[in-house]
């Protein structure tokens, strides 16, 4: 099983790339933001309760979309060959959540790829989203916000993984397949390591 978190500020091409290594590795992608969405659509409980957090503006709690996370990993496919998981985890508490999650299946997080992107291009790619997206949240004011959560909450996240060996940086800035290529480098330094132990 390859296990992937997908990580970096808003903007640095998370979801780019998420799709590319999907395809390139046969991989499931598991957004929360997505998994959430179809959960409330359906109507189960889980989404139910879900969306009594996200009508009051308040953070879905971790519990919860542990659970859902859970029930998702279930409903996989037996010969599904791994799992990149993108906007979660985001803090400390949700990484270690995670790991008790995929230990139950008999998994783990293989890596984490670490996009860094510097701060003024991150603004001026969100900007320039905003303006196809028409996305509420890619003006100036909000995204330097995001910025500072991003810095000041998610990053040490990183420093989690580092310590687990886990932790891969990824220089997020270039084209589209510069940055695949950075990116098919390190899983596959990674595989052969993995290899190499087994």
């Amino acid at each position: 099983m390859l296990n992937i978190v997908i990580f970096g500020a808003p903007g640095s091409g998370k979801g780019t790339q998420s799709d590319l290594i999907k395809e390139r590795y046969r991989l499931t992608h598991i957004s929360t933001g997505e998994v959430l969405r179809e959960e409330i659509k359906n109507e189960t409980k889980l989404g139910k309760t879900a969306k009594g957090y996200i009508e009051k503006g308040q953070l879905v709690p971790d519990d919860l979309i542990c659970d859902i996370l859970d029930k998702v990993l279930h409903r996989l496919p037996e010969d599904t060959k791994g799992v990149i998981f993108d906007g979660f985890p985001r803090t400390i508490p949700q990484a270690e959540a995670l790991e008790d999650i995929l230990r139950k299946h008999g998994w783990t997080v293989s890596l984490l790829l670490d996009l860094q992107v510097e701060d003024d291009e991150l603004v001026k790619r969100l900007i320039e989203r905003g303006k196809s997206s028409g996305r509420a949240d890619d003006n100036e004011e909000t995204i330097q916000s995001r910025l500072r959560v991003y810095h000041t909450q998610t990053a040490p996240l990183a420093d989690h993984y580092r310590k687990k060996g886990k932790h891969v940086a990824i220089k997020g800035s270039g084209t589209i397949d510069d940055i695949f290529h950075r990116i098919t480098e390190a899983i596959s330094a990674h595989t052969a390591q993995t290899d190499n132990i087994n």
